[in-house]
């Protein structure tokens, strides 16, 4: 199932301050969120980036119970409070050989093993941004190549994606890919309580 040597990136550093709790570790269908993606990931991934910040030594415990450790590389953000771009930044400084990386959020537990699969097949090395839409509204996660790691290095901490993907360098393509969960998008007690 491994693809042209592909790593994942899962952001886990925030305080998870809009919905009161802490996301990575909230319950999805008997596993921690956390758990859910890492798992996922593992299927299609030949290394597993999870960056840290808050709580790191619970997220660390929490994932190792699945037992995948050669796999899993935990990267500790200090300026996570600084914002998510700065998580991404220090989960790219680890990647060392990946031509591609998946980049995840942490609260989209939801989106099913076939997402991953297809989505990877995807991959065309004529674009180095690789995004899942449904009518024109684009979700995540997304696929970077490593032509761009170096433009998310350089960029400011106050940076995001969004300003990134406006660089030139940046050839991005959109699929059309049917799958709801990539909206996925928990802040709220309420957004929790409606995840199925």
């Amino acid at each position: 199932m491994i693809r042209h040597n592909l790593y994942g990136i899962i952001i886990s550093a925030g305080l998870s301050g809009r919905i009161g709790k802490f996301k990575p570790l909230l319950n999805y269908k008997n596993k921690s969120f956390i758990q859910n993606i890492t798992t996922k990931l593992n299927e299609v991934c030949e290394k597993i980036i999870i960056v840290t910040g808050h709580k790191a030594d619970e997220v660390k415990e929490n994932v190792n119970q699945l037992n995948i450790h050669s796999k899993i590389e935990f990267v500790h953000n200090p300026d996570y409070e600084s914002g998510m771009f700065t998580s991404l930044q220090a989960g790219i400084r680890k990647v060392t050989e990946a031509n591609w990386i998946l980049y995840h959020f942490v609260d989209q537990p939801g989106l099913p093993q076939t997402f991953y699969s297809d989505f990877i097949h995807q991959v065309d090395n004529n674009y180095n941004w690789i995004q899942p839409s449904i009518n024109g509204e684009n979700g995540h996660p997304i696929l970077m190549h490593y032509e761009i790691f170096e433009t998310v290095q350089k960029a400011s901490k106050d940076s995001n994606l969004r300003e990134v993907s406006r660089n030139s360098i940046v050839k991005k393509k959109f699929w059309e890919c049917g799958y709801q969960e990539i909206f996925q998008d928990i802040d709220t007690e309420e957004d929790y309580l409606s995840l199925e």
